[in-house]
């Protein structure tokens, strides 16, 4: 099975943790993210969609590049914490939870309109 790499989009910036928002208006926004990113996923993420079809216990390595927006300075947790409706959403297109995830995270240079670099790759018993 072939790496898959996803270019999906920029987190909202309701989805930080410093945002100031009611929980319900984050949690619509928190949804159409996740569904954007789970619908721009499925294609390319068949594979290991089969795969999780087949194996319970598939797993997967997933490495996370956060290119920002501008140059303005970032903390690398606000980013992971703001991209989890887009993780989950590539869960969904995956068919594998996020729990069976080993997953790095890195922040990569600045990309106007921002965007988030998702690869994914077959865990072999020795990432585990």
């Amino acid at each position: 099975m072939s790496d898959v790499t996803l270019a999906l989009p920029w987190p909202p910036t309701a989805l930080s943790p410093n945002a100031r928002l009611h929980w319900a208006n984050k949690a619509k926004v928190a949804a159409g993210y996740r569904h954007v990113c789970a619908w721009l996923s499925v294609t390319e993420c068949a594979p290991y969609r089969r795969l999780a079809a087949e194996r319970a216990d598939a797993r997967i390595n997933v490495d996370v590049e956060f290119r920002p927006p501008d140059r303005r300075r970032r903390d690398l947790d606000n980013c992971i914490a703001a991209f989890k409706a887009g993780a989950d959403g590539v869960a969904d297109a995956t068919g594998i939870d996020d729990g069976h995830w080993t997953a790095t995270y890195r922040m990569g240079t600045p990309r106007h309109p921002g965007e988030v670099v998702v690869r994914l790759s077959l865990a072999t018993k020795g990432d585990v």
